[in-house]
């Protein structure tokens, strides 16, 4: 799907200097940055849910009965 993507001056220059460093295109920059705000984001899900069931697994095996 195409989009356009608006960014200040600011965040182009910051856009082009990650695309350089790595040596991609900026759409590829872009891209990669948001599937790793996304994993990032489902890495800390899951670690939260992870310790929610650690230490409330009393909690939770009464809820279940």
């Amino acid at each position: 799907m195409a989009m356009t993507l608006s960014l200040t001056d600011e965040q182009d220059h910051a856009l082009t200097a990650l695309a350089e460093a790595q040596k991609i295109s900026k759409q590829e920059a872009a891209v990669r940055a948001i599937e790793d705000a996304a994993s990032r984001r489902a890495e800390t899900r899951d670690a939260v849910l992870r310790r929610i069931v650690s230490e409330d697994s009393e909690l939770l095996d009464l809820l279940a009965k």
